[in-house]
């Protein structure tokens, strides 16, 4: 295995995993700032405002984006098993 190739996987592996968590990141950032704005306009301070709302957002974006972030993770694996296919000569 050539370091190219090695370079090659570990710049997909990083990318897939930029991909894949970009989802849920946006949806924790949104949130959060909306939440925070929201505590400031009503001066409210109550700890459990800030993570509870977040973490029901977190878990729903879960739901819904799951398939697509399987399917991301299918892709990267096979290509993963052709490239070994490759290097092992079978």
């Amino acid at each position: 295995m050539t370091p190219e190739t090695v370079l090659e996987i570990s710049n997909n592996a990083i990318v897939t995993l930029l991909w894949i968590t970009m989802p849920i990141m946006v949806v924790a950032l949104g949130s959060g700032l909306l939440i925070a704005l929201f505590q400031a306009l009503t001066s409210i301070q109550e700890m459990t405002l800030t993570f509870v709302p977040k973490i029901v957002l977190v878990f729903l974006s879960l739901l819904f984006v799951m398939p697509w972030m399987a399917e991301k993770m299918n892709l990267l694996t096979i290509q993963l098993f052709d490239q070994i296919v490759a290097v092992g000569g079978g």
